[in-house]
């Protein structure tokens, strides 16, 4: 994912909890959900990850009351985030019809095609009391792409596809803190506290009282996930569901042979050795449901709940892995998934559903990440 190439993480296993596999920066594959920065070398194998199964389904509630519980419900930063954008108006781009097809013929969504939703990562809130814990960074921590700062570490919680802070299955283990009191999303990929000591892949320090610019936190600069985007804003919780509006855009992931070939397109700021043609979807690609797309036809109101947020929103390209769609666990969210909404009840939206949007020209990947200025130290 850099220049630097002694810095190259060393080879994941694949997380037995999951499907779908991120990738690191050498290219191998690990994780749940495909929500690692992303490297330079994305193998064809980084779709894979298994047969496909309902991995991070619903049913995964630890019981309310946790000091980790609570939520933003989605939003997290002001308005005039680019997630925030209603674009259900705005016409698609000129090359949208060949862009579907090309993702069609390259095999359309991953895990056999079928548009699946992951509910395996969790967001915790911090509060001002909540006690700071610093890390030793990892083989998975890039300079200058991450941040070495102390992370809130609130009491019952737990990383990506865990049940608590140590990453015992060897996957994409995202730690994902809001501390609103600080206006802060501490977001990070590979974590791990075993033995009492922190040790940290790549973090991504987000000011949630700013809106940044198309730039985000740099130029060419990953985050925790691949496509350099902050992930909570990007994920729908069982909250939002039950309450009948997404107010965001929603992240998805696709295979990285079918995405374009080391090409990232704005908001996104980074990308990774993806392996498709010419006119594929490029890294942070939107896509947006078809408004003509009968959501009568889908199975319950939970499901027309996330499809009118894809019309009206979009989806963005964020990352290499199976599972398209990614949710929220319920683990620390008020309203359960259970009987709300269950893994493959989108699984009839295909890709002739969606239509591209436009946002400017492709830009080449480098990985030469040139950062914005940072979050500073406490």
């Amino acid at each position: 994912m850099r220049s630097l190439v002694t810095n190259l993480g060393l080879a994941l296993v694949l997380a037995a909890c999951g499907d779908d596999a991120g990738t690191t920066r050498d290219g191998s594959t690990g994780g749940t959900d495909g929500g690692g920065p992303g490297t330079d070398a994305g193998s064809p194998g980084i779709d894979g990850g298994g047969p496909s199964t309902d991995a991070g389904g619903p049913g995964t509630d630890a019981g309310p009351g946790t000091d980790a519980g609570g939520g933003g419900g989605g939003r997290y930063f002001p308005e005039g985030a680019w997630f925030l954008d209603d674009v259900s108006g705005a016409d698609p781009a000129p090359y949208s019809d060949e862009m579907i097809a090309t993702l069609r013929a390259a095999g359309g969504w991953g895990n056999g095609d079928r548009f699946q939703i992951d509910f395996s990562i969790d967001v915790l809130t911090a509060d001002a009391s909540t006690p700071k814990m610093a890390f030793t960074t990892t083989g998975d921590f890039y300079d200058p792409d991450c941040d070495h700062l102390p992370v809130p570490i609130p009491a019952g919680g737990n990383l990506e596809g865990e049940d608590g802070y140590e990453c015992a299955s060897d996957g994409d283990c995202h730690l994902i803190v809001w501390s609103p009191s600080e206006n802060r999303l501490y977001e990070m990929w590979r974590a791990n506290i075993t033995g009492g000591t922190f040790y940290g892949g790549c973090l991504a320090v987000w000011d949630t009282s700013h809106v940044y610019g198309e730039l985000g936190r740099g130029d060419q600069c990953s985050s925790a996930d691949a496509a350099g985007f902050p992930m909570a804003p990007l994920l729908f919780d069982a909250d939002e569901v039950a309450a009948g509006e997404i107010a965001h855009a929603i992240r998805f992931i696709l295979p990285n042979d079918r995405v374009r070939m080391r090409q990232y397109v704005r908001p996104a700021t980074h990308g990774t050795n993806t392996s498709g043609g010419p006119t594929a979807p490029p890294y942070g690609v939107h896509f947006r449901l078809r408004a003509d797309y009968p959501l009568e036809t889908l199975p319950n109101e939970g499901a027309r709940v996330v499809a009118r947020a894809l019309q009206r929103y979009g989806m963005y390209h964020a990352d290499g892995g199976n599972i398209a769609l990614t949710a929220r666990s319920d683990r620390h969210t008020t309203a359960s998934w259970d009987g709300l909404l269950a893994p493959r009840d989108l699984a009839d939206l295909d890709v002739e559903d969606f239509e591209v949007m436009h946002h400017g020209d492709t830009i080449p990947v480098t990985y030469d990440c040139v950062r914005e200025p940072p979050i500073p130290s406490d």
